[in-house]
């Protein structure tokens, strides 16, 4: 039987949810030692960046020995990111891209070409993140699980998710939250599907992390006691200060991708900017380089004045959207949080003690500003509030989180600031066009599921009256545990999901056109 036709896809719909969690235990598996290996060659990277330093305090003329080595750097990023221009940046929009229909990755490519271009950039200083390029590998390794078992494309959009969420799981020891990024971010709705396969790859993926980095949390926070309710309204306003920062960050962020094309620079040299800049950092304001881990370590239980915090904060913004233009292989999740926690720290120190705050209190505030920036920019609250409740090792702090990471998401949404992955997503689209690099099967029939929320455009109407994307068919209303054969009279309920097939090639506009279906009704 023809694996690609419409009989084998429906078939195969209904017998491989058993197998998604098997499959995605040995894509954990993978992905943890993937992901653990990128870790400890980050690791080793600024350790020796630390080294390098010290060796040019005491011997300045030895900087022209470490120049050439930067140059050296850019050029093998510049030459990755031109055979491979898919793994510029985080990864993320990539990945979104492609569960959408709208872009195809090489998997092998993707995670030879990511790992060490990401090792180079980030290790040489560079204001970007490990759990971008850690995201990504992770779906390379789900994807080419997929490809080298042969599974259909319907089960290979549960095995990338899970294998992304595997990544970020194995990127900070937070399985919940890798978890909650493959629903939330990646998949934009709850599918038991996807749940079960990015549940078992995480977990997996964070054990096997923890086996060689331990299972402490990321940050290390004393035992901080809970906030005072009557404090609250500094939460409050510092939500409303972050969701301010947050739109400045993607506008920011934007900007310098939108200046690197202005000035004509081929990406395979792009990267030497940034390169060139992070020497007089190394010197001067060394806080600022890598991914920020190190620096929120720092803020932990210090005393730092707040000219310095804010000298921080400025330098550490505009580094990374420097970093992050340029096209280098790396992600804004640590910068991100790293700049929020210094926002945190700034605040407490400015509005909240002088306003009759415990300073007892000083290192909250920079958790409440790691979760409220990352909410403002991902636009990802329910993740942001998770992560960082993992990466902090402390659930007691769950209200207040939750609190900052909402006042920061509605602030930055009042002000139509859009979701920073989306934005890049559309921009890279945009600009490049959709990239079909190789396996792209387009008259492969593919199943994907559609969400019905309360209030949606399909709430409360039947079938026949709804103008349905061309190319797409509903196969199947799946409402509880129960699974309707539909027709034209059928009547659509929040809470269903519609079974949708259609094919690989026209899967990413049948996607959209869904979407638009599914916006709120008048």
């Amino acid at each position: 039987m023809d694996k690609d036709g419409t009989a084998h896809t429906l078939r195969h719909w209904y017998s491989f949810r058993f197998k998604l969690v098997i499959e995605g235990v040995l894509i954990g598996l993978a992905c943890g030692l993937i992901v653990s290996a990128y870790r400890y060659a980050l690791e080793q990277a600024f350790h020796l960046l630390g080294l390098v330093r010290e060796t040019i305090i005491g011997k300045p003329e030895s900087v022209v020995v470490w120049i050439g080595a930067l140059i050296l750097c850019g050029l093998v990023i510049g030459e990755l990111v031109k055979r491979n221009p898919l793994i510029s940046g985080s990864g993320i929009p990539q990945i979104e891209g492609f569960l959408s229909g709208r872009l195809e990755m090489s998997w092998w490519r993707i995670l030879l070409a990511k790992f060490a271009g990401g090792v180079l950039a980030i290790g040489s200083g560079l204001s970007l993140g490990r759990e971008g390029p850690s995201v990504q590998l992770g779906a390379a390794v789900g994807l080419g699980f997929s490809r080298v078992a042969g599974r259909t494309r319907v089960e290979e959009r549960f095995l990338v998710t899970g294998g992304a969420g595997a990544g970020l799981a194995a990127a900070f020891n937070a399985p919940l939250a890798g978890v909650v990024f493959a629903l939330e971010e990646l998949h934009k709705n709850f599918s038991p599907f996807v749940l079960i396969t990015a549940l078992s790859s995480a977990l997996t993926a964070s054990y096997v992390s923890g086996f060689f980095f331990g299972l402490k949390p990321v940050f290390s926070f004393p035992q901080l006691a809970a906030l005072p309710a009557e404090h609250y309204v500094f939460v409050l306003l510092l939500g409303l200060a972050l969701g301010l920062l947050g739109v400045l960050f993607n506008s920011s962020l934007f900007k310098s991708q939108d200046l690197y094309a202005r000035t004509g620079l081929s990406p395979r040299f792009r990267s030497f900017i940034p390169l060139a800049l992070s020497v007089p950092f190394l010197f001067y304001l060394p806080e600022v380089l890598g991914g920020g881990h190190e620096l929120v370590v720092e803020l932990i239980g210090s005393s730092f004045a707040p000219v310095f915090l804010f000298v921080l904060l400025a330098g550490k913004f505009v580094f990374t959207m420097i970093c992050y233009g340029s096209g280098a292989p790396g992600g804004i999740f640590l910068p991100l949080l790293s700049l929020g926690a210094l926002a945190g720290a700034l605040w407490a120190r400015v509005i909240a003690v002088p306003a009759g705050v415990d300073p007892a209190f000083l290192d909250n505030f920079i958790i409440f500003g790691m979760a409220g920036l990352f909410s403002a920019i991902v636009r990802a609250p329910i993740t942001g509030i998770i992560l960082i409740t993992e990466m902090t090792g402390s659930f007691q702090h769950l209200l207040s989180i939750s609190l900052v990471s909402i006042t920061a998401y509605v602030s930055a949404d009042l002000m139509r600031s859009p979701p920073v992955y989306e934005a890049l997503l559309e921009r890279l689209l945009r600009f490049r066009g959709s990239c079909r690099e190789e396996g792209f099967k387009p008259h492969e029939k593919t199943v994907f599921e559609l969400a019905v929320s309360p209030g949606s455009g399909l709430d409360g109407v039947r079938i026949q009256d709804v103008a349905w994307p061309e190319h797409s068919l509903i196969v199947a209303v799946r409402r509880g545990q129960s699974e309707i054969i539909p027709h034209g009279e059928t009547g659509i309920e929040a809470g269903d999901y519609l079974v949708m097939l259609t094919d690989c090639f026209h899967l990413g506009s049948v996607n959209e056109a869904c979407a638009a279906l599914l916006e709120p009704s008048g």
